[in-house]
């Protein structure tokens, strides 16, 4: 069969402008909180009946305390290739009030729409133009949207894990950096829970007895942060304090929560190592530190090069050239290129604002990626 030329998809995606905008709408349109499991829920439902309606094997998978993740299987060729995303926001139930969806100088707004739920929609369309078209060599495509990733991925890690490692490449629909540029690595990031024990006593009577647990915290505060290197991208941020009772009583117990933010995994455990070295500075005090790096760093290795080669390829094929880069966030893409799948991430349409008040896409990208997506799909078999 004749290869279908890149061309041929952009024309046909088009065509399905409205069909793509009425998607992503409709989707932005039902709130879906991280810790809203009814709302999420909603949400998943309707995402469910639309890829149904587009040919798709659905499946839900428990969610527990979380909304259920939705995973759609499209029959194909071989290899098979996971299409990876979100559809939990950060916003509340309520915030379309402040945040209503409308279009207003070329771009689409609304709450979660750029992260990242256009997406989605750019990916629905894409499986539609290869099963509509009946595109040659066309993988098999596993859809995973998941319902925590903005707090954790604590749920549903493991659903992705095994999806990943049923896949010759993953393509992350995350949204894209400025100017469209694709994701070839992404930070990884660790939380950390400090906690200080001191000895208390009467700050007024006795303040010889006691030992502040405030006191050393600002030591150790000081110390974290002589561990960053901000050149290498390892940064280190203290983002909440607790501590004491009252004034007049010296502070028995103190706590910090840190973000830590690594490029590598060799990094990540040079880290780990050094908080956990932590020592007191003040008598009578005593450290405990819990928590790690629970989302490890997606790093330009060769499958990451490999497949952001190919995306290029087919970019320029549609006249465009698909920049790459960096991002200091993490994403559900960190897990599968950590085991060693093949993973390029911020393949989302073009916008800003993502947990903004000014979040959009640009209407003008949400065609073409989809005819990308479609095209650069029809390409995996080169990977397997």
């Amino acid at each position: 069969m004749t290869p279908t030329a890149p061309s041929d998809l952009l024309a046909w995606c088009e065509l399905r402008r409205g069909w793509l905008r009425e998607t992503i709408e409709t989707l932005v349109g039902l709130e879906s909180p991280s810790t809203d499991k009814a709302a999420v829920d909603r949400c998943g439902a309707e995402l469910s009946a639309r890829l149904e309606a587009l040919g798709g094997e659905v499946t839900r998978i428990e969610g527990g305390p979380r909304g259920d993740h939705i995973r759609a299987d499209f029959a194909g060729s071989v290899p098979g290739v996971l299409l990876l995303g979100h559809f939990d926001t950060v916003w509340p139930v309520g915030q379309l009030a402040r945040m209503p969806v409308r279009e207003e100088g070329g771009r689409l707004h609304g709450p979660g729409v750029f992260d990242m739920k256009a997406g989605i929609g750019v990916a629905m369309l894409a499986v539609r133009a290869l099963r509509e078209l009946a595109v040659p060599d066309a993988p098999r495509v596993r859809m995973l949207w998941t319902t925590d990733e903005e707090i954790g991925s604590e749920t549903s890690r493991a659903a992705i894990e095994a999806c990943a490692r049923e896949s010759c490449a993953v393509l992350v629909l995350e949204p894209s950096l400025p100017g469209g540029a694709a994701k070839t690595s992404r930070k990884g990031c660790g939380d950390f829970e400090l906690t200080v024990h001191g000895v208390s006593a009467h700050a007024g009577l006795d303040p010889g007895k006691g030992a502040s647990a405030i006191h050393e915290l600002a030591h150790q505060i000081v110390a974290i942060t002589a561990l960053q290197d901000p050149s290498r991208g390892v940064t280190l941020n203290v983002g909440r304090i607790s501590g004491g009772s009252r004034t007049n009583v010296v502070a028995d117990v103190a706590h910090a929560s840190i973000d830590l933010r690594v490029p590598t995994m060799a990094d990540a455990a040079i880290m780990e190592r050094s908080l956990r070295g932590l020592r007191p500075r003040l008598s009578g005090t005593r450290l405990e530190i819990q928590g790690g790096v629970g989302r490890p760093p997606l790093e330009r290795g060769p499958g990451v090069v490999r497949l952001y080669e190919v995306a290029r390829e087919v970019a320029h094929e549609l006249g465009q050239d698909l920049k790459e880069g960096g991002a200091g966030g993490g994403s559900d893409g960190n897990f599968t290129a950590a085991i060693g799948v093949p993973t390029l991430d911020g393949l989302g349409p073009r916008g800003d604002g993502a947990h903004a008040l000014h979040e959009h896409v640009e209407l003008t990208d949400l065609a073409w990626r989809a005819a990308f997506l479609a095209a650069l799909l029809s390409r995996m078999g080169r990977l397997h």
